[in-house]
């Protein structure tokens, strides 16, 4: 995708999504991913892909945003910005740091040019564990990251692209362009566990065929199936990634949500679980309040926790927090192995 669509695509959101353990036993979180994690990384590059404005933030107290998505966290401050902290010559990164950054994918060319990639993001925590090797000792920071946990959210952007560009493709090239994803991501993943990841959270991408952007161009404004076939073939694979892993390495243990599953029940059945809108975005402009997005100028709906979407790719804050406690202690289908609170208890 090139020139609008490619800044439309990742706008940052403000809402809470990540659920991390209360439990003493984790020191810290060390998020990975896109606009899902992303606690400010974007307001550092020069890029269009950020959320420091309004209407973003405006249930925040005073109503101001942030650039975060991030906002909440279960027991634990909200990891910092990497790019906040990197040009301190006394950062300390012990107590957890985000490297997310809206609009970045599994593969690298996903938003390249416009967000810190996944590869990079990874580039940067390794220069954090040489950071805390040397100032802890690596017995201790080994010791210290293995009781960490480690959020990962990262693949939607990639899906969104590719079914934005062939909305016809096939079956097949549809599993082709997943594989070549799971083969990067596998990579990825094992970079992560040989830097000290022993606890997992990696958070599956969502429905996003339904968001109302993909709707939006649909003349029968209906669930993009190609986007949404990606998703499910996605997070299964993902699965068998870190299913693998663990069966190799006896010391890696993960929780996976499947976010697709999870985020489709107030999609399919709203009133169900208290929304009145789950096709149209509450931010926006123009059809669905998806032509145009989430801008200073742009129209917002009146009640915000009765939508299931607060811009034209992302949740809203109501959603995020109904997503988050069932990643926290809920079980299979959604949240598999185990969830994010028996996670932080091993």
């Amino acid at each position: 995708m090139a020139g609008a669509s490619v800044v439309a695509s990742c706008r940052l959101v403000i809402m809470a999504f990540m659920a991390v353990a209360t439990a003493a036993s984790v020191p810290a979180v060390y998020v990975f991913g896109d606009s899902l994690a992303d606690v400010g990384n974007n307001n550092h590059l020069l890029t269009v892909l950020k959320a420091d404005f309004s209407h973003n933030g405006m249930d925040y107290p005073g109503g101001v945003a942030t650039g975060r998505f991030s906002t909440e966290k279960l027991g634990l401050a909200t990891s910092p910005p990497y790019l906040a902290l990197s040009s301190s010559s006394n950062a300390n990164y012990v107590n957890g740091v985000s490297f997310a950054s809206g609009g970045a994918g599994v593969s690298n060319a996903t938003n390249t040019e416009l967000c810190i990639t996944f590869d990079k993001q990874i580039e940067y925590y390794s220069g954090v564990y040489a950071s805390l090797a040397r100032s802890l000792g690596q017995t201790q920071a080994t010791t210290h990251l293995a009781k960490s946990i480690f959020a990962i959210t990262i693949g939607s952007n990639d899906i969104i692209h590719y079914a934005r560009a062939n909305t016809a493709a096939t079956p097949s090239q549809q599993q082709q362009y997943v594989d070549a994803l799971i083969q990067s991501l596998s990579g990825q993943l094992q970079s992560l566990y040989n830097l000290g990841a022993r606890k997992v959270l990696f958070l599956g991408t969502g429905p996003v065929g339904c968001t109302p952007s993909l709707r939006e161009i649909s003349s029968t404004k209906v669930c993009s199936a190609v986007a949404n076939a990606m998703a499910v073939q996605y997070n299964k694979a993902a699965e068998g990634v870190l299913n693998g892993m663990t069966t190799q390495h006896g010391d890696l243990h993960y929780a996976l949500f499947d976010s697709s599953a999870a985020l489709l029940r107030y999609i399919d059945q709203p009133a169900e679980y208290g929304f009145t809108e789950a096709k149209a975005a509450c931010c926006g402009l123009g059809d669905m309040n998806a032509k145009i997005a989430c801008t200073p100028l742009s129209s917002y709906c009146a009640n915000r926790s009765d939508h299931v979407f607060w811009d034209f790719y992302h949740p809203t804050e109501a959603t995020a927090r109904m997503l988050t406690a069932t990643a926290f202690d809920g079980s299979t289908p959604f949240i598999f192995p185990i969830n994010v609170k028996q996670l932080s208890a091993i």
